[in-house]
This record gives C-alpha cells, sequence and structure tokens, in this order.
C-alpha cells in the first residue's frame, strides 16, 4: 500500500497543478503545473524523499509524446529545413562558445573550477553534463545543482517568453481530434515505433521520444495512415513528465548552490537572450517564422519547446527537427570536445598535487 501511495500520490499533485496552470492559461499547462506544485509539495509532504515514479510510465509517455510530434512531419518539413540545417548548425555552435565563456567567466570570479563551471553552463542533458563531467573530475554536486538552475530557468521562462513577446495564443494543434474509423491494426505501428525507441534507447539521446518520433515521421511521409492519439493519452504524457521534473528537482538541491545559482541563472538568462536574438535573425534570412525560429534556437529540451510551439502558432515539426539536431549535436560532441581539452589541466593538476 505504501509503495502505491509513493507512486499515486505525485500523480495526484501533478493533476492539482496541471489543471491549475491550465486554468489560468499558462503555457505547457501540464507539464509546468505537475512540476512546480511538486516541488512545493515535497517540501512540506510526511513522505518527503520517498516519492517515486516507475521508469515505464515515463517511458511510455516520451514515446506518446514522440508518436504525436512525428504525426506533425511531412515532406515539406524536411524540404524545408534541408538547406537551413548547416547555417543552424553554425549558429549553434556559436550559442555553445557563448556558454562555455559564461562558465570561463564565473570560475574567474568565484570559488569554481573551470570543469565544474563550464559543464554547469553548457545547454545539454542535465544527465549527459554530469556523466560527462565525472571524466575531468569536476564537482558533479555541483554541475548537478546549476544545470537544474538551468533547466528550471529554461523551462518557465521561454514559454511564458515567447507565449507573451509573439502575442500566441493557445491552439488545439497538440490536442489532436481523435479518429476512430482507422482499422485497429493500424495502432501496431505505434506499437512498432515504440518498440524502435526501446531498441536505440543506450545509442541515442532522447531515445524514447526521437525513435518514436522518427518512426511515425517517416511512416507519414510514406503516405501510411495512422490514427491520432486521444487528447487523454497526450495530457497523461505531458502530466507523467511534470512529475518526473518534479520528483527529480529540489528546493534543497537549489539552496545548496547557495548564492552562486544567482550566476548561473544570470548567465542562462544571457544565454536565452541570444538565442532569441539567434532566432530573429534566423527568420530574417530564411523562410522559418519568427516564433518557429526562436523556438529551434531556445535552450531548453526538445519537448517542451515543441509543446510550446503548439501554443504559439510555430510549426511542431520544423522545431522537432531543428532541436533535435541541436540535441544530437550538444550530446554526442560536445562533452566529448570539452573533455579533450579540459584533461590535460586535470592532468597537470593530478601530477602536481
Amino acid at each position: 500500500m505504501r509503495k502505491f501511495q509513493q507512486v499515486f500520490i505525485p500523480y495526484i499533485v501533478g493533476l492539482l497543478g496541471g489543471y491549475l496552470f491550465y486554468l489560468f492559461h499558462f503555457p505547457i499547462p501540464w507539464i509546468l503545473g505537475p512540476m512546480f506544485l511538486l516541488i512545493m509539495w515535497k517540501n512540506f509532504a510526511p513522505l518527503h524523499g520517498k516519492y517515486n515514479q516507475p521508469t515505464y510510465l515515463k517511458n511510455v509517455s516520451f514515446i506518446i509524446l514522440g508518436i504525436t510530434f512525428g504525426l506533425s512531419f511531412t515532406a515539406d518539413t524536411f524540404r524545408l529545413i534541408g538547406p537551413y540545417a548547416i547555417p543552424f548548425l553554425f549558429f549553434t555552435i556559436l550559442l555553445i562558445c557563448l556558454s562555455i565563456i559564461n562558465g570561463l567567466f564565473i570560475s574567474k570570479f568565484v570559488n569554481i573550477d573551470k570543469a565544474t563551471s563550464i559543464f554547469a553552463s553548457v545547454p545539454g542533458g542535465l544527465t549527459e553534463m554530469v556523466i560527462a563531467s565525472e571524466s575531468v573530475q569536476a564537482n558533479t554536486s555541483l554541475v548537478t545543482i546549476f544545470q537544474t538552475v538551468r533547466l528550471l530557468t529554461v523551462v518557465f521562462l521561454v514559454p511564458f517568453s515567447v507565449l507573451h513577446l509573439l502575442d500566441g495564443h493557445e491552439t488545439p494543434s497538440l490536442m489532436l481530434e481523435t479518429s476512430f474509423n482507422a482499422a485497429f491494426l493500424s495502432y501496431a505501428w505505434f506499437i512498432l515505433a515504440g518498440f524502435v525507441g526501446y531498441i536505440v534507447r543506450a545509442k541515442l539521446p532522447a531515445a524514447y521520444v526521437i525513435g518514436p518520433l522518427l518512426t511515425i515521421a517517416l511512416l507519414n511521409i510514406l503516405g501510411v495512415p495512422l490514427p491520432q492519439f486521444h487528447p487523454g493519452f497526450i495530457i497523461f504524457a505531458q502530466l507523467s513528465i511534470g512529475v518526473s521534473f518534479g520528483l527529480m528537482i529540489s528546493i534543497r538541491d537549489l539552496i545548496t548552490g547557495g548564492k552562486y545559482c544567482l550566476l548561473y541563472f544570470l548567465t542562462t538568462m544571457i544565454l536565452i537572450i541570444a538565442s532569441f536574438g539567434v532566432g530573429y535573425l534566423f527568420s530574417v534570412f530564411t523562410d522559418i517564422n519568427l516564433a518557429t525560429a526562436i523556438l529551434s534556437f531556445a535552450p531548453g529540451g526538445l519537448v517542451e519547446m515543441v509543446l510550446t510551439a503548439t501554443s504559439v502558432g510555430a510549426d511542431p515539426s520544423v522545431v522537432s527537427a531543428l532541436q533535435f539536431i541541436r540535441l544530437l549535436f550538444i550530446i554526442t560532441i560536445v562533452p566529448s570536445v570539452l573533455t579533450f581539452l579540459l584533461k590535460p589541466a586535470i592532468d597537470q593538476k593530478l601530477n602536481t598535487s
């Protein structure tokens, strides 16, 4: 019974948070609402620190959203982003360099080593940056805390900023109408997509989103008839991800970072502003509209940025494709490059100690 409560209570709290955010018309309410209320709840609940979320619930939720994003892809999507992939990657590298400079700048003025500060500043996946930081003997606890500050800042501020700057409004673009006319067997394609995500889980970042997304996008482009998810499934998927964030992040972790958290918050703000500026330039010189361009460069998660895209009338398929390119580059290339550059300094430090 106790184990059931440890799983059930976070979902009840998350459902209440999502509904409240939905009532107040906040962006991506079913992720931000559960995350916010659960972070608050954990500090006062009697089972504090003992809640958990079964991994399969989170993975299934990622699969549902990956499939939903894939359904928005068409052949025109790839024709649109094809010519701009290289310029997009160039601007992405510039933003990464800015984040590295921010990390070096902070390490010059506070008692944090270069490796820790840089890995805390780069907008990659939280888990991937923490793991990569271990190879250069950085302070993984601080990397986790400061990456959490970055994650919270981006997930909360980018949707709000884009929504109000672009005068966006809620649209039902992800709340797809359910079609029960399709043959029941057509849902088997969704099972195949989930299986692809499972197969590539050890080889691809965010595999449970990207694997199904690419599978369904390919089937959609080939003209295979595919059904749509009921909106309830999509809300559940977002709720599960919000619960996951809420369980992962605690106020205690943020307090542990102390005064340095403010510095990493400010550098994240600089990175967000820079990404908005680069997004504007990208929209000027391409056929991609402003909202889509800004969300494609925003240093947030693929899921959060694509869901935000649906709230401001941006193209979720283009945001998915470009955020995937950004995510893949940061997670596969950046940690290795940083490890290679920082390793000599670490080795020298070890030899002299």
